[in-house]
């Protein structure tokens, strides 16, 4: 196998912001957009999950994407810490599905992020060819789920992306994934409980997916690769939502 960088197209020292960067899939495309030769500010909540990412080069900053006025100054100094305002966002942050929370404060903080800082960004100055990735899930858009909060946000936040990738397209382009079942903080001990074990035996690859999965279609999504992929949504989950 060749040792050479995975560039995907994008042109070396173009710049992404990831939000819920600090672990599990925003860790996996972080560190993938590393990789890839793009200049990275990975966003999270929480400061304890950023620390290794700047050890290795990548600008960070400690934001909660459902504050308005954090988020902006967030952009700010992203903007001013990589010399402009990045080409690329991955629009990954969100509450967990197993968190209990009241709908509408769920929605606002699950929707009204994405809308917010996809807006900021916008309204900050995005260069040309400019492309988001929303990290969905396949709950709301291909199967229910029991946290009503959690498949309405998710079929919402891909209603955004339609919207963006039929009106906007002259300023971006808009896609999101769909993941299924995968390997991070949140879920573990999934794999091992009866539901898991429920769940993954209808998955036909019978197996949990990966961070390092969900991150190589992101990132794909999100590069030159796809400059005539718009508005679509793209479920990356083993399988497992075609034998449904």
């Amino acid at each position: 196998m060749s040792n050479d960088p995975i560039t995907l197209g994008f042109t070396p020292g173009d710049a992404v912001i990831v939000t819920g960067a600090g672990s599990g899939i925003g860790r996996a495309v972080a560190l993938g957009a590393l990789d890839a030769g793009l200049r990275v500010s990975a966003w999270d909540l929480r400061p304890d999950g950023l620390t290794e990412l700047a050890g290795r080069g990548i600008h960070t900053a400690v934001c909660d994407v459902a504050d308005a006025p954090a988020r902006a100054a967030a952009l700010a100094v992203t903007t001013d810490a990589l010399g402009g305002v990045p080409r690329y966002l991955v629009n990954n942050a969100g509450p967990s599905s197993q968190v209990p929370l009241d709908f509408e404060e769920a929605v606002r903080i699950s929707v009204g992020s994405v809308r917010g800082l996809t807006q900021d960004w916008l309204d900050a100055g995005t260069p040309p060819d400019a492309a988001m990735v929303v990290t969905a899930s396949v709950a709301g858009n291909k199967v229910g789920t029991e946290s009503d909060w959690y498949s309405a946000s998710k079929a919402a936040v891909m209603g955004y992306v339609r919207h963006l990738a039929a009106h906007h397209a002259d300023r971006i382009r808009a896609n999101g994934i769909g993941p299924g079942m995968t390997d991070t903080p949140r879920l573990t001990g999934f794999a091992e409980s009866e539901m898991g074990h429920r769940i993954l035996g209808r998955v036909p690859l019978k197996r949990m997916g990966r961070p390092d999965e969900m991150a190589w279609p992101i990132l794909f999504l999100l590069s030159p690769l796809a400059s005539y992929v718009n508005g679509v949504f793209l479920p990356v989950d083993g399988g497992w939502t075609v034998t449904q």
